[in-house]
């Protein structure tokens, strides 16, 4: 008998043919079917569940019992003091009929505002979003500097924000007055944030302003993924850089689109800092929206039960603007 090596006989056993027996599928199944396998299973869902735990917590703990907290408060008579004895008397639907019926501000005012808010600002932070990720996806010096330099609007806290942008648009001694006064396109300052209409389009640029970083960000790393190939085979064919833009390039970015604007949606629906810094809401409600009206009601004017019952709304409109946006897209997506 010869020494064999490792693996050799394998080999060997290979060439003339003979498979190495398999143990049969019951084999298998018993073992993970058995009292052992039972175990081993238990153990592995008690480990998915403890890491699963924190994030449950912190939904149940951050999400679910606020709102479920806020929709409680929208049919009790919650004052100041029920919210210091912890006790309210229920009422129905008498806050959100009270909430319709406002005189000052009244609800059409208030969605208004929130549309022309909410609408606008998406319209120019996706363009000008989308414009810059084409313009830095090209190479050229100081590329990344000047993205760097982008990014502040984002990175700063909105109080921050906020508060730049209502030094810069004041009346008097604003840095934008000064320089349209001084060009010569004005010839007297005008009231940015002092004017009902014109207060509503200086937060809505601000808004503009800070949202455009954001969507820059998710369409560059979409631009970025696109196979350079598409658009060397579209120069070859003679294809411009508009029809490059609009049959390749823009179909290629439909995903991520989809959740820039999904996301563009809420993160705009619930702006609340740099509106309330700005301008409180004001002049004469001319800023007023859901979220800063919820405040007002609850903080200002402490009527809690008036306040939940906006807060509601505006949960209301959000979810209504994701199921049609998520329904009108499924549709797209079937139809391509």
């Amino acid at each position: 008998m010869g020494f064999t090596l490792p693996g050799e006989d394998i080999a060997q056993r290979a060439k003339a043919g003979k498979k190495r027996p398999v143990a049969p599928r019951s084999f298998y199944r018993a073992r993970t079917t058995g009292a052992g396998g039972h175990k081993a299973r238990r153990r592995r869902l008690l480990v998915r569940s403890l890491f699963l735990l924190p994030a449950v917590l912190y939904l149940l703990a951050l999400f679910l019992y606020p709102i479920i907290y806020n929709v409680f408060i929208s049919v009790q008579r919650y004052s100041a003091v029920s919210f210091i004895q912890n006790s309210g008397q229920f009422n129905g639907l008498v806050n959100y009929r009270a909430v319709v019926n406002s005189a000052s501000p009244t609800i059409g005012h208030v969605l208004i505002n929130t549309l022309l808010f909410v609408g606008v600002s998406l319209v120019f932070q996706y363009g000008i979003g989308l414009a810059l990720a084409v313009f830095f996806s090209r190479r050229f010096p100081a590329n990344a500097f000047l993205r760097s330099l982008i990014l502040i609007p984002w990175l700063l806290p909105p109080v921050v924000s906020g508060t730049i942008l209502t030094f810069m648009f004041d009346t008097q001694s604003g840095l934008i007055n000064r320089v349209l006064t001084g060009t010569g396109l004005v010839s007297h300052p005008v009231d940015w944030l002092s004017s009902p209409h014109m207060a509503l389009v200086t937060v809505i640029i601000a808004s503009i302003w800070i949202g455009i970083p954001f969507n820059m960000v998710l369409l560059y790393g979409g631009y970025q993924e696109i196979p350079r190939q598409l658009f060397e085979a579209a120069r070859v064919d003679g294809a411009g850089p508009f029809r490059t833009f609009r049959y390749i390039a823009f179909p290629m970015l439909r995903n991520v689109s989809s959740v820039v604007v999904l996301l563009g949606i809420i993160y705009t629906l619930k702006a609340f800092d740099q509106i309330y810094v700005m301008t409180g809401g004001g002049p004469a409600n001319g800023t007023q929206v859901l979220s800063t009206w919820s405040y007002v009601l609850s903080f200002t004017n402490l009527n809690f039960g008036q306040g939940a019952a906006v807060g509601n709304m505006l949960m209301a409109v959000s979810l209504v603007c994701a199921l049609i946006y998520v329904r009108l897209y499924g549709r797209a997506g079937t139809l391509s």
